[in-house]
């Protein structure tokens, strides 16, 4: 081929390509322009055509309808609009989370405030105005019951020791009223300690002690899982994009835009790739994550187990009647002994006169019986039935979330070799990465150092595996110190309770009494708490619609 023809035919493939770009350069920006006005920004500087497209630092720099400034407000408009995705996904778990607290919280409370007032009816109707002096004894049981179970940092067998105490010195008072006044704090001391070997309230106190305190620290630490697994959600939610991660949602989301392809939806392993890098470090709670919830799962269950949790609480005027019977039976023998192991002196010089003669045995008190009815437990049932359903629709949030992110609307399927694949319209062939931040080293979408995981989340993880410890421990029946690293919580307890809450007031003297009629054995009204309701369903399938709202308004 001689010099004339080479010449010839480069001049035609050159008029050729001339022809095509005059063409592309020719297509209008009519979509781009009406897309980037519906966004709610001026049209200053908008293309009327296709212009060059080597400003461009994020998409692809072909023909294109995007300036740089209108590259640079995309991006920031992905970034917000991926940020607020994230956060809004996070709310429908907090929210879920929320409800089921305000739900156990109301349930078990309607419980503790049921058993406080049928204890007070039963003795009131037995012992009629004089329960009335006496009756803060038995109240600031309960108010410290509530104390305890909101994150005061009491230690509860102690707390039912020293109601025991209480209750032991009122009754020794009360056995001989004109001479109550002469017994000295120093007698009323020793006899306390002669508790553990004399048994004055026979086996009660032992068999409230080990059943109530497991039911106690149990529901103490669900609660607290709920409240802590909420805001562990919240704080996570609201981690900020990395700059590699805008890049990589603002080519995902706005540069088909910029192409002229922005009604090509994206291709979903493309997708995912993208949101699989940006959301690794929050795909790293899954593990712990995962323990706390199915930890929670099993507090929950053991509610239902016998003794459930109503009858565990319903147990303690059950209990403290028992008591006060054993008490009264043996009231003579046990002061026989407590004189002789105390002395039979009270004030310093004065004789006692309790011990000098045996007293007129006062009337006995009938212990009363608690039977669960069905409706308790059916009561019981759906508030572990209901909890454990919406905890198991988020157990595996954190790595659903980025295929939820792409799923219905937002991306193309598998299978579509004309979808968006961060370069032009066709198929995408990288594979997917896995999980979590180690699996992002080879992500073709998202650069990631995964020698620098997130400080944040990592704080997080760590909060997991101390709420999962005591959870754990809870099931136990040990009550473990709390310790919370974020900066929302402090000190042991939960950090829940308010000050007002935290402090105990000294239990006022039970004054003496004298002869008891007997109290009828007789069980609560079963009363009907409020469900659940219209509570937020937490599943990840809530995720669709937003994502087609937000990510596809383009």
């Amino acid at each position: 081929m001689d010099l004339t023809a080479v010449a010839l035919l480069v001049s035609l493939i050159s008029v050729s390509l001339s022809a095509d770009n005059a063409g592309s350069k020719a297509r209008s920006c009519a979509d781009v322009r009406q897309f980037y006005s519906g966004k709610g920004f001026t049209l200053n500087g908008v293309p009327q055509s296709e212009i060059s497209g080597e400003h461009l630092r994020i998409c692809p720099q072909g023909y294109t309808c995007c300036t740089s400034a209108m590259e640079e407000t995309l991006s920031n408009l992905s970034r917000r609009e991926f940020e607020g995705l994230v956060r809004e996904a996070g709310r429908s778990i907090q929210a879920s989370l929320n409800a089921q607290y305000r739900t156990f919280d109301t349930y078990f409370l309607e419980l503790l405030n049921g058993s406080e007032r049928w204890l007070e009816e039963a003795f009131l109707a037995a012992l009629g105005d004089l329960y009335r002096p006496n009756a803060g004894v038995f109240r600031d049981l309960y108010a410290d019951l509530r104390r305890y179970y909101s994150g005061s940092s009491l230690n509860l067998e102690e707390v039912l020791d020293e109601f025991w105490m209480r209750l032991l010195e009122r009754l020794l008072k009360a056995s001989d009223p004109e001479t109550a006044s002469l017994l000295s704090d120093d007698f009323l001391e020793c006899a306390s300690k002669q508790t553990e070997t004399l048994r004055p309230f026979g086996d009660a106190p032992r068999e409230l002690k080990t059943k109530l305190v497991r039911a106690f620290i149990a529901a103490r630490a669900f609660i607290q899982g709920l409240n802590v697994a909420g805001e562990i959600v919240r704080k996570v939610s609201q981690v900020p994009l990395s700059l590699e991660c805008n890049r990589a949602i603002m080519k995902l989301v706005y540069c088909p835009h910029c192409r002229g392809l922005g009604s090509v939806k994206p291709c979903v392993n493309y997708c995912k790739n993208v949101m699989k890098g940006c959301l690794a470090n929050q795909a790293d709670l899954d593990t712990e994550w995962q323990s706390l919830i199915e930890t929670m799962l099993q507090v929950a269950s053991s509610f239902g187990s016998e003794p459930s949790m109503d009858t565990v609480i319903y147990s303690i005027p059950v209990r403290i009647s028992e008591a006060v019977l054993a008490m009264q039976e043996n009231m003579e023998i046990y002061t026989s002994k407590v004189f002789k192991a105390c002395g039979d002196r009270g004030e310093e010089g004065t004789p006692s006169s309790i011990s000098e003669e045996p007293k007129k045995k006062a009337s006995t008190v009938t212990a009363l019986e608690y039977k669960p009815s069905p409706k308790s437990a059916a009561r019981l049932e759906v508030q572990v039935t209901d909890v454990s359903s919406k905890l198991k629709e988020m157990q595996f949030y954190w790595i659903q979330l980025p295929s939820a992110l792409c799923s219905g609307k937002t991306a193309s399927s598998t299978s579509s070799d004309k979808c968006w694949n961060g370069i032009t319209k066709a198929g995408y062939l990288p594979e997917v990465m896995g999980d979590g931040l180690a699996n992002q080293i080879n992500n073709p979408e998202v650069e990631l150092d995964i020698t620098k995981p997130d400080r944040t989340i990592r704080q997080q993880i760590m909060l997991l595996k101390i709420m999962s410890n005591r959870l754990k421990n809870a099931l136990n029946g040990n009550d473990v110190d709390f310790q919370d690293t974020s900066d929302d919580f402090s000190g042991s307890g939960s950090g829940m309770c308010a000050d007002h809450l935290c402090v105990r007031g000294r239990p006022p003297v039970f004054g003496p009494k004298t002869d008891r009629p007997k109290l009828y054995a007789s069980g609560p009204e079963n009363k009907r708490v409020k469900g659940s309701g219209n509570q937020i369903q937490p599943s990840v399938i809530l995720l669709v619609p937003l994502l087609t709202t937000l990510l596809l308004r383009r």
